[in-house]
């Protein structure tokens, strides 16, 4: 393996395991219970997915109006029988009215910190953030971006 490539799996923490699929050595992100197959993931999309609709009180025959299928077809994305496209996440999550976060985050939280607690803590200030009036916005953006200016100077100094 090239030192570059042995220093971006060092940098992220991956760990190599096999991909259950084909047999073949890939490399993943830890997460807090361990390396989640492939599977797992889709299952658990799948369950957010069905979680995101029932609090709009939506059914089933509901989303797959909204989303040009049938009620059946619709179905294997929250069974996880189909596989879920990021474009048709994006399609889902507009016609869900959520973002994207709110089900890819229960999915997968290690992508938002090394910890539970800073996850969590990522995960609340992007809710935050995505709830704000857009006239705030911009204060906020000056705020975030005078703090990352100070991490700078601490780090340096």
């Amino acid at each position: 393996m090239a030192e570059d490539l042995d220093n971006h799996i060092a940098e992220l923490e991956l760990v190599k395991t096999t991909d259950p699929d084909n047999e073949k050595p890939v490399y993943r992100r830890q997460g807090f219970d361990g390396i989640s197959t492939f599977d797992e993931l889709d299952n658990k999309l799948g369950e957010q997915l069905r979680h995101c609709r029932q609090e709009k009180g939506l059914s089933r025959a509901d989303m797959a109006t909204l989303v040009g299928l049938s009620e059946q077809v619709y179905g294997r994305y929250e069974r996880n029988s189909s596989k879920m496209t990021v474009s048709r996440l994006i399609h889902l999550s507009e016609v869900l009215g959520v973002s994207p976060l709110a089900m890819l985050y229960p999915t997968a939280p290690q992508l938002w910190g090394k910890t539970e607690i800073e996850a969590e803590a990522r995960i609340r200030i992007m809710g935050l953030l995505e709830n704000l009036p857009s006239d705030t916005m911009e204060s906020v953006v000056k705020l975030l971006e005078t703090v990352h200016v100070l991490q700078e100077k601490n780090a340096n100094s």
